[in-house]
């Protein structure tokens, strides 16, 4: 089995070691990963903030990045959200690219949906003795329903102790430019957030975006707090070196 890594802005700029640990467990599940280095951004920012002629230049870059992939995994659920959802509309009156995006729709998958649904392995042998909490990110959840599939393998990791976070599905207040656009109502967002994932005790809050972690593991520094944020594959590969 082959997989593209399409790796996204926030962890190529800011978070490379959670593609490291992406591929690191892939690869132990016996898939062949490689890299397409032309791909860029998928587009996002402009397309949230409304430019969407300029969405699709970048789109662009990235349907020929893929088009020879066999499977596209991300390890976020916020970037496949916007492929998945968006490329076919923004693309409906450009057949050529149409096709394109349909076929990477098709193919592509956040790691959470990736694991459950095309490698079909949920328990990773895993030992990770800490308290952990999950932050379900928006998009994942509302638009991918991938929160079976990351419980499913949390709940398979030895010595773990998973505490339910107080409404898990409530947003972080990151919300890409949303943050930018409203940093009042943003910064109020997470407090809540930090406030309940303080609130568990756990030592650990994981998600399966690093845009969310990202804003919430900056609040918690701020505040002295030491919970770490991981990204779910980063706990992943850690428990599987354990």
């Amino acid at each position: 089995m082959k997989a593209s890594i399409f790796i996204t802005c926030i962890c190529d700029n800011f978070y490379p070691q959670v593609g490291n640990a992406m591929v690191n467990i892939l690869e132990k599940c016996g898939v062949e990963c490689d890299f397409p280095t032309e791909q860029v951004c998928c587009g996002q920012p402009a397309l949230n903030t409304g430019y969407w002629d300029d969405t699709r230049e970048v789109a662009k870059t990235l349907l020929r990045a893929f088009k020879d992939s066999e499977h596209v995994v991300a390890p976020s659920g916020s970037c496949i959200t916007a492929i998945k959802e968006y490329y076919p509309i923004i693309f409906e009156h450009d057949p050529e690219y149409l096709l394109l995006a349909r076929e990477l729709v098709s193919k592509a998958y956040e790691f959470t949906q990736f694991m459950h649904q095309v490698v079909k392995i949920t328990d990773l042998g895993a030992r990770f003795p800490y308290k952990v909490t999950y932050h379900a990110s928006c998009h994942a959840t509302r638009l991918l329903g991938v929160s079976p599939y990351v419980h499913q393998l949390l709940s398979n990791i030895k010595d773990i102790e998973l505490i339910p976070l107080t409404h898990a599905e409530n947003c972080c207040g990151f919300g890409g430019t949303f943050s930018v656009k409203q940093p009042e109502v943003s910064e109020a967002m997470v407090d809540e957030k930090v406030f309940h994932i303080k609130e568990t005790g756990a030592d650990v809050v994981t998600a399966v975006d690093m845009g969310c972690l990202m804003n919430i593991e900056g609040r918690l520094k701020k505040e002295g707090s030491k919970i770490r944020a991981l990204h779910i594959t980063q706990l992943l590969d850690e428990g599987m070196r354990l």
